[in-house]
């Protein structure tokens, strides 16, 4: 059930959710957005998926035991 549902969410995620975020970011390629700081090169992109598909997982792991 938990492999399902994290495959669920992460295509959501992927499919409905950043394609209606990436207008927002220059040139379009969400998953390659990166800050650069110097020498330093943050991809921020990849962890801005990973982070909406943890708080979407989360939200439904306290919907689901909450009641």
């Amino acid at each position: 059930m938990g492999i399902a549902s994290t495959a669920f969410i992460k295509s959501f995620v992927d499919n409905i959710i950043m394609p209606i975020i990436t207008p927002f970011i220059p040139g379009g390629a969400w998953r390659t957005a990166t800050i650069d700081i110097g020498p330093i090169v943050l991809g921020w992109g990849a962890f801005l998926g990973e982070l909406i598909n943890f708080i979407i997982i989360a939200f439904v792991v306290f919907i689901i035991f909450s009641f």
